[in-house]
């Protein structure tokens, strides 16, 4: 499955589940910002390992920030991406984790629509 991420939004709060679970991994309330955008009021994760196996806080911030930034606005979000890696690789047992396969596992692709 390229598509790991089902997003939607109901008024101003912005849902993403696990496509393949259905799963509602993060909820996002967002208010309106100074410059005429959208910023994040508060958040929240999953908590059931389970569900979830969210690592940190710092991790649970970064995929939702990734999400929201690659998969939804489609922006190249490389810093991102590299520290997810980054952090991936930190957690890991293995010795040889490759960057394409982390982000694919974890981030998934976004579609054309």
């Amino acid at each position: 499955m390229d598509e790991k991420w089902d997003v939607f939004t109901e008024d101003s709060v912005v849902y993403l589940h696990r496509s393949w679970t259905g799963f509602e991994i993060f909820e996002s309330a967002f208010v309106p910002a100074e410059d005429g955008g959208w910023t994040i009021a508060g958040a929240v994760v999953e908590s059931d390992p389970e569900r979830y196996g969210g690592t940190s806080d710092m991790r649970a911030a970064l995929m939702l920030e990734l999400v929201l930034s690659s998969i939804v606005l489609g922006e190249d979000a490389t810093e991102l991406r590299a520290r997810l890696v980054e952090l991936t690789t930190l957690t890991s047992s293995s010795t040889d984790v490759l960057p394409g396969v982390v982000l694919h596992s974890i981030l998934g692709l976004r579609s054309g629509t």
